[in-house]
C-alpha cells in the first residue's frame, strides 16, 4: 500500500511542478504586483471592484450569454447525440470529424468564416444584394448578440455530441424495453429510466460548454463588437487599454474562483460516467436507419448539423477562391474564381521591411505545435496514469480539477504573468522560443489527460498482475502491456495537442514576438488591415489552417478507441 502511494506521488511530481512553475507562480506574481501597486491597501481594490456597477453588469452579461449559449448548444446537441449514440449510418465518422473541427479552430478563423458567410461582403448578403438590387447589405450579423450565440453553438456542439453520444451508445436499451413491458409508456420509460442514467453525461457536457462560454474572449471581441464585454474581455480592456492592473487582477480572481467551482463539479460528474452501471458495447446498442420515418428525421437532423457546423467553413473555403467587386448600383458581386489570394501570400504588395511572409508563420506554427505535442505528452501522461490508477482517491479528487484550471484562466492575465514572472534566472524565458510551446501546453495537456485516462483505466489489472507473476519488472509491464494498449490513445492525444497548438490565439497574441508570428497572428494582422487584398489573404490563410485542423480531426476519428470519448 505504501509503495502504491509513493508511486502515485511520483507520477504527480512533473505535472504539479509544471503547473506550479508556469501557471500558479505567474498568476501569483501578477496578482502580487497588481495589488501592491495600489495606494489604498490590499483589500480596497477588491472591495471597490466588486461593488462597482460595471463589474456587476459585466458579470451578469457573462453569466447570461454563457447560459443562453449552453441551452442553445444542448438544444442542437442532444438530438444529435441521440442520433450518434443509437444509430449507425453511412458517413457517420466523417460527420463526427467535421463537427469537431470548430472546437479547435482559432477565433480569428471562426470570425473569418462567419464574415465570409454573413458579413457585409459575405455570400448571403452578396446574393441578396444582387438578387434584390440593393446598395447595402440587408443582414446585419457581425457585432450582434446573435453572432455571439451562434458562434458559441458552432464551437461547442461537438462536446455534447461526443460526451453524451458516446455515453448514450453504451446504455443498455433493454432497460427501457423492460420498463415498457411492465406497462410504462415510451415517454415514462424515457423520464424514469433513460434520463436519470444520462443525467451525469448531460450535466457534465453542459458544465464544460458553460465553462468555455463563460471564459469566451475572441468570439466576444471579434464577432460581438465593442457593445459587449465578458469578464475576459473586460480584463483585456482594463489591462491593455487602461493598464488598470488592480481591477484586472480582481476580475481575474473572480473568474478563476468561478471556473474552479465549475471544474470541481465537472470532474465529480465525469467520475460518475466511469462507474459501472449497465453498459454495453456500442456495436450491440446501435441500429440501422430502417424505416422511412427514421431516415427522414435523421436526414433533417444531419442537414441542420451540416448547416450550422459546416456551412460557415464551406463559405470560408469558397470565399478564399473568389474575387469580389462592386456593381454599378453599389452591390457586392463575385467577379470570378481565382487563386490570386493564395499567390499573394508569398508577396509583399506594400514593400514593408517589417513584412513577415505567411510561409514563415506556417513554419513557426508547425515548430511550436510539435514542441507542444512533446511537452503535453511528457506532462499529461503521468497525470493521466495517476488518475487512472487512483481516480477515486482523495488526492486525485483534489488534483483533477487543477488540471483544467488553465482552460478557465484569463489569457491576458496569464500572458502578463509570463512576462512579469519569467524575467529572471532560472526561468528567464521572455526571449526564449520555448515560451509559446509552454503557453500552448497549458491549454493542450488537459485534453491529453482527458484522452488518456479512459484508455488507461480500461486496462485490466489482471494483465499487469499476470506479467508481474511471470517475472516482468514494472518497466517491462509499462513497455509490453500498457504502451501497446494505449498506443492509439497516445496518438489521439498527440493530434489533439497539435491541432490546439496550431490554432491557439489568445495567449499567443500577448507573448509572441512580432518577428515570429504564428498562423492565427498572421490572419489577425490581415483582417485588421483594410483592403480587398488583405481580406483575401486572410481568407486563404484561414482556409489553410482549417484544412490542417480538419485533417487532425479526421485522424482523431480514425485513431480513437471505439469505446471511449475524448472529453
Amino acid at each position: 500500500m505504501r509503495h502504491h502511494f509513493h508511486t502515485s506521488l511520483l507520477l504527480w511530481v512533473l505535472p504539479l511542478a509544471f503547473l506550479g512553475s508556469f501557471f500558479f507562480y505567474p498568476l501569483f506574481r501578477i496578482f502580487s504586483l497588481s495589488f501592491t501597486r495600489g495606494q489604498v491597501g490590499l483589500l480596497e481594490p477588491i472591495v471597490e471592484t466588486l461593488r462597482s456597477g460595471q463589474t456587476m453588469h459585466v458579470l451578469g452579461f457573462t453569466l447570461a450569454q454563457a447560459l443562453a449559449s449552453t441551452l442553445l448548444t444542448l438544444l442542437l446537441g442532444l438530438p444529435g447525440a441521440y442520433l450518434f449514440g443509437r444509430y449507425e449510418f453511412r458517413g457517420k465518422s466523417a460527420l463526427r470529424a467535421l463537427s469537431g473541427i470548430p472546437f479547435v479552430l482559432p477565433t480569428v478563423v471562426v470570425a473569418a468564416a462567419f464574415t465570409a458567410l454573413l458579413g457585409p461582403r459575405g455570400w448571403i448578403n452578396a446574393a441578396l444584394m444582387q438578387f434584390f438590387k440593393l446598395g447595402s447589405p440587408p443582414i446585419s450579423f457581425v457585432n450582434t448578440f446573435a453572432a455571439i450565440l451562434f458562434a458559441h453553438v458552432f464551437y461547442n456542439t461537438t462536446i455534447v455530441l461526443r460526451m453524451v453520444g458516446d455515453f448514450w451508445s453504451h446504455l443498455d436499451p433493454d432497460l427501457g424495453a423492460a420498463a415498457r413491458t411492465l406497462g410504462a409508456t415510451r415517454w415514462r420509460a424515457w423520464v424514469r429510466v433513460t434520463l436519470p442514467l444520462l443525467a451525469p453525461a448531460i450535466l457534465a457536457a453542459a458544465l464544460l460548454v458553460f465553462i468555455f462560454d463563460f471564459t469566451s474572449f475572441g468570439v466576444i471581441l471579434l464577432l460581438g463588437g465593442p457593445r459587449f464585454a465578458t469578464l475576459e474581455v473586460e480584463i483585456y480592456y482594463q489591462t491593455v487599454s487602461l493598464f488598470n492592473l488592480p481591477t484586472a487582477a480582481v476580475l481575474s480572481l473572480l473568474q478563476l474562483a468561478c471556473t474552479l467551482g465549475l471544474t470541481i463539479l465537472y470532474t465529480r460528474l465525469s467520475n460518475k460516467l466511469s462507474r459501472p452501471i449497465t453498459l454495453r458495447s456500442a456495436h450491440l446498442t446501435q441500429n440501422r436507419l430502417r424505416t422511412w420515418k427514421v431516415r427522414l428525421a435523421a436526414g433533417l437532423l444531419i442537414l441542420i448539423l451540416l448547416t450550422v457546423l459546416v456551412l460557415p467553413l464551406a463559405a470560408l473555403g469558397l470565399r478564399s477562391f473568389t474575387r469580389y467587386g462592386s456593381a454599378p448600383r453599389g452591390e457586392q458581386v463575385v467577379q470570378g474564381w481565382t487563386l490570386a489570394n493564395y499567390r499573394q501570400l508569398a508577396q509583399d504588395p506594400q514593400g514593408s521591411i517589417f513584412y513577415v511572409p505567411p510561409a514563415f508563420a506556417i513554419r513557426n506554427s508547425l515548430v511550436y505545435a510539435l514542441a507542444t505535442v512533446l511537452l503535453s505528452l511528457l506532462i499529461g501522461a503521468p497525470a493521466a496514469w495517476a488518475l487512472a490508477r487512483d481516480g477515486h482517491s482523495r488526492l486525485a479528487r483534489w488534483l483533477d480539477p487543477l488540471l483544467m484550471l488553465p482552460l478557465g484562466t484569463s489569457a491576458v492575465t496569464l500572458g502578463l504573468g509570463f512576462i512579469i514572472a519569467l524575467d529572471r534566472p532560472p526561468l528567464d524565458l521572455r526571449a526564449s522560443p520555448l515560451l509559446l510551446p509552454i503557453a500552448h501546453t497549458l491549454v493542450a495537456f488537459p485534453f491529453v489527460v482527458r484522452s488518456l485516462v479512459p484508455a488507461l483505466a480500461s486496462i485490466k489489472p489482471d494483465l499487469r498482475q499476470a506479467a508481474a507473476m511471470l517475472g516482468a519488472t514494472p518497466r517491462q509491464v509499462l513497455r509490453y502491456i500498457d504502451l501497446p494498449l494505449v498506443g492509439r490513445a497516445l496518438l489521439v492525444s498527440a493530434v489533439f495537442a497539435f491541432t490546439i497548438s496550431i490554432g491557439e490565439f489568445g495567449a499567443t497574441a500577448l507573448i509572441a514576438r512580432p518577428e515570429y508570428p504564428t498562423v492565427p497572428i498572421a490572419i489577425f494582422r490581415f483582417l485588421s488591415r483594410p483592403g480587398a487584398i488583405n481580406f483575401g489573404q486572410a481568407m486563404a490563410l484561414s482556409t489553410i489552417l482549417m484544412v490542417v485542423t480538419a485533417a487532425g480531426m479526421l485522424a482523431i476519428e480514425r485513431l480513437r478507441l471505439a469505446e471511449v470519448g475524448e472529453f
